[in-house]
């Protein structure tokens, strides 16, 4: 007998699980490790099992959907992206695996989580809060403030990946991810302060070793901008990007490569040398989303057809991809990223623009926007709809 049990169910269906499940598990792994938190990291590992089961249904649908040589080669590339999906919540479970197993992590990582480019951050809704007794999708938050509640702790109990029904309550800690300025905005709505991870360790704490941690946010912001484009690539056929995430993958390589020797360096200078074990499995961790983003794209690089339905599948997930031109109207003309303020205004987050003829990935708050310009985000669909109209737009624009 099989492990798992077949159930009838569209490969779309499978692949879009597969992927919010991978991405759920991404942004819950590294609050595991923020928060110190086994029960994250407990979840993280039960979602790895509903991965699983995912993955078979991928591959029993691939079989029986390739009646011809031209359909299995279709479903050969779809297969391939479900399978890097699979790699990522793999890399996620190994990284909660460490919280379990009471790997520790230097002091000094907790204290930079908060300049990575997505923040993760917990508030306590108090009685006062405005969003006591609503729901998200009556709130609207991450729209508004550009967070995405990605747990809920209430009395004893989580609940994961809340939906727009989850009804908020007081007492509530919110686990979110997003803009910094985004987390501000959240804790002014519950009522309360942003609430802290606990006392980190002092033990650890090595000069020596702020070049390696800020790398370690360095890659972690790399490897998921990867991913992003890495699907963009795919949903809009743009080799041009897909370039850029193998080009990221080098990097990510060399990236690696100095982290190794910069710990190596401060292991000479701490008695502790527990404390740096954390960093290298956080660093093995960057670079496999890194080489799943790599096979995502491999697929596109090869020419191999990707059918309709993938379009589908990255348009119906919890996260969309979207892609926006400029008009000349806008009143985004003539600002900058950090003017414009899209993070917290629209929830969206900006992956590349294209000035030109020339793309700019992982733009910079600086950045100006021009008439023309094409912006890729991704987000919440109602933080699509307001990012149209920031860019000039009244209705959906198609997408070709």
């Amino acid at each position: 007998m099989t492990e798992h049990e077949y159930h009838p169910i569209s490969f779309k269906d499978v692949l879009i699980e597969m992927k919010d499940i991978s991405e759920l598990m991404i942004d819950l792994s590294y609050s595991a490790i923020l928060f110190d938190s086994k029960e994250i990291a407990l979840e993280v590992i039960n979602l790895e099992e509903s991965m699983n089961k995912l993955v078979y249904q991928a591959r029993i649908q691939s079989v029986l959907g390739a009646r011809r040589l031209e359909e299995a080669e279709a479903m050969s590339g779809m297969l391939q992206v479900a399978e890097a999906a699979e790699r990522i919540a793999n890399s996620a479970s190994d990284i909660a695996k460490l919280i379990l197993k009471d790997i520790r992590f230097p002091a000094k990582l907790k204290r930079v989580f908060p300049e990575a480019e997505e923040i993760v951050t917990r508030v306590i809704i108090s009685r006062s809060s405005e969003l006591a007794g609503r729901t998200l999708g009556d709130l609207k938050v991450q729209s508004t403030t550009g967070m995405q509640v990605i747990a809920i702790r209430r009395g004893k109990g989580w609940i994961y990946d809340p939906d727009k029904t989850t009804r908020v309550e007081s007492g509530d800690i919110l686990i979110s991810r997003g803009p910094e300025a985004g987390a501000d905005i959240l804790s002014l709505m519950a009522g309360t302060a942003a609430c802290p991870g606990g006392e980190p360790s002092q033990a650890g704490e090595v000069d020596d070793l702020d070049r390696a941690v800020g790398l370690i946010i360095e890659m972690k912001n790399l490897s998921e901008l990867s991913v992003g484009l890495a699907y963009t690539s795919l949903l809009f056929d743009n080799k041009e990007v897909a370039h850029e995430v193998v080009a990221l993958d080098s990097t990510l390589d060399d990236m690696r490569y100095d982290l190794d020797l910069w710990i190596l360096e401060a292991a000479r200078k701490i008695d502790d040398v527990r404390y740096l074990r954390g960093l290298l499995y956080m660093s093995s961790f960057a670079q496999a989303i890194s080489d799943s983003a790599h096979s995502i794209v491999d697929v596109l690089l090869r020419n191999i057809e990707i059918p309709p339905v993938f379009k589908k599948i990255v348009r119906e997930s919890d996260e969309i991809i979207t892609r926006i031109p400029v008009a000349e109207s806008s009143s985004l003309v003539g600002r900058t990223l950090k003017e414009a303020s899209l993070g917290t205004v629209t929830g969206m987050v900006v992956l590349a623009i294209k000035h030109g003829d020339r793309w700019v990935y992982r733009p910079g708050k600086h950045i100006r926007l021009r008439s023309g310009d094409l912006i890729i985000a991704k987000g919440r669909r109602d933080g699509e709809c307001r990012l149209y109209d920031l860019a000039g737009y009244t209705v959906e624009m198609s997408e070709e």
